[in-house]
């Protein structure tokens, strides 16, 4: 974490404050050395710590849900119109994707920061921030459309089929310039969600779906009046989506008599040097981490590739399956984030702690739900991406449905490494994922996945089990490392050993 003012392992750092902005209702935490608190049970405190999570969780899983519907729409349109069609999107879509979760990783901070200042009643640093994140999202989006443009040969040298990279630079050229109102949209989700006033997210992410499907519809078949530009069109209406979603976002804030004014103060619209390094110094081992994250998945996509157009197809469906249930892990990453920074402002890294492992325990109870409804009917949840009746499709959903039985596992150490990120980045640790994951993904995962799938010859199933185990290395390491951070923090700010759990 940084040295300023907002450091939650500042010793010196005031006493929280009522905040008359926070609408979740998070109770207060106790203080540790008061003895009524201490003789709180273990199950009321979970009781009562579950709902102030989920109930800041549950408007960023819905929202993550309802932005996810928007690629899952493209995905679903997609594979109605051929297997080089969504191989070649769904190239695409990855690498789009790699580039807009490492540009998201770098103002993920922001709504951490955003926090503490809330916490300590710093409004001049919040408006700071807020235009801290968006210029180092214009700097991303710029810098990433360029990437995207120019990836064509890259791809052709990785052994990628070259019918489907001439037919995915053609969606590139179309969806790279949505990288910036993207990431614009993403500066202002997690600035909005520092200051604990997520709501507005989900109504706008409602409606883009709405949107979406209409003008996918549209462009793609060519209705009321529009040309058919075939699946191009599904790009023209991600794109447009984007850029609505965004200014949508900003009327609704200026709207809220809260947000306004943070978004209208001159320090909003002023360069301020030392919140732009503080969002750099703390996003980018974020910005690290994810793209490490979104890097062994897209490496992991170009093997799996390497192997034909109809296992390139199989992982396209695949992802989007497993990324739906990901946003569950996601909001539950970033809600516990949030919380355990409060509890550093208050020098708090007991309550830090519990929370800590509160995150992981809901984590891995909603994914084990999920797994259940894979294996009782994985048929019938890839028919809804690839209907088996079109021509081609029947070995491609077959694929899909025994790379969805290894998911039921895979997707349990996906939730446990994410939540792993956030809970660390809440104690004020970004440096450390970032390390942490290039053991889990790249020096345990990649391996094991080009080791099964192709030195053993278990193609596709056997990248997607390396996968797996990479998943499970990241987990084991991120949680190992957060009780030792979260245990030492607590002893230098008590300078007493950390108390053993209460008993049931």
């Amino acid at each position: 974490m940084t040295t300023d003012t907002t450091d939650p392992t500042d010793k010196t750092a005031p006493t929280d404050k009522a905040d008359p902005t926070d609408t979740t209702g998070t109770p207060d935490t106790p203080d540790p050395t008061d003895t009524s608190a201490s003789r709180t049970t273990r199950p009321a405190w979970w009781v009562r710590n579950s709902r102030a999570l989920l109930t800041l969780a549950f408007p960023l899983i819905l929202t993550n849900f309802a932005y996810v519907a928007l690629t899952t729409v493209d995905i679903v349109m997609l594979g109605r119109l051929g297997a080089v069609e969504i191989a070649a999107a769904g190239l695409a879509i990855a690498l789009f994707n790699q580039l807009r979760t490492t540009g998201t990783g770098l103002v993920t901070g922001v709504g951490n920061l955003v926090a503490e200042a809330r916490v300590r009643d710093d409004t001049e640093r919040v408006g700071a921030l807020l235009f801290a994140g968006f210029f180092w999202s214009t700097v991303c989006g710029v810098v990433f459309c360029v990437a995207l443009l120019l990836a064509g040969p890259l791809l052709i040298l990785l052994g990628q089929d070259p019918a489907v990279v001439d037919r995915a630079g053609e969606f590139l050229m179309v969806l790279a310039p949505g990288m910036l109102p993207c990431l614009w949209f993403q500066n202002l989700r997690h600035f909005t969600t520092g200051l604990k006033r997520p709501g507005p997210l989900l109504a706008i992410t409602l409606v883009s779906v709405g949107v979406t499907i209409g003008l996918n519809h549209a462009l793609i078949h060519g209705e009321f009046g529009l040309p058919a530009f075939g699946f191009v069109g599904v790009a023209i209406a991600t794109v447009t989506v984007f850029l609505l979603s965004f200014l949508a976002f900003v009327a609704v804030v200026l709207r809220d008599g809260t947000l306004r004014p943070y978004l209208t103060s001159p320090h909003a619209r002023r360069w301020n040097g030392d919140a732009v390094r503080s969002v750099w110094r703390l996003g980018l081992p974020v910005s690290g981490t994810y793209a490490s994250e979104a890097g062994f998945f897209s490496v992991l996509t170009l093997v799996i590739g390497s192997l034909g157009v109809e296992a390139l197809a199989a992982q396209t469906v695949l992802n989007q399956i497993v990324y739906i249930v990901f946003m569950i892990s996601a909001g539950l990453s970033h809600a516990a984030s949030i919380l355990i920074s409060e509890a550093g402002g208050r020098d708090d890294y007991r309550e830090a702690r519990r929370t800590g492992l509160l995150g992981i325990a809901w984590g891995v109870i909603a994914t084990l739900l999920v797994a259940v409804v894979y294996l009782l009917a994985p048929d019938a949840i890839v028919s809804l991406f690839l209907p088996a009746e079109h021509a081609g499709n029947g070995d491609i959903v077959a694929l899909t449905v025994t790379g969805l039985l290894i998911a039921a596992l895979m997707q349990v150490f996906d939730a446990t490494q994410n939540i792993g990120n956030g809970i660390l980045r809440g104690i004020g640790d970004t440096a450390g994922p970032f390390r942490m994951s290039l053991v889990g993904y790249w020096l345990i995962g990649l391996p094991a996945g080009c080791l099964l799938g192709i030195a053993a010859d278990w193609g596709v199933q056997g990248v997607w089990a390396g996968q797996t185990i990479g998943l499970a290395a990241t987990a084991v390491i991120l949680l190992a490392a957060f009780l030792r951070a979260v245990d030492r923090l607590h002893r230098e700010t008590t300078g007493a050993p950390v108390p053993e759990p209460e008993k049931s």
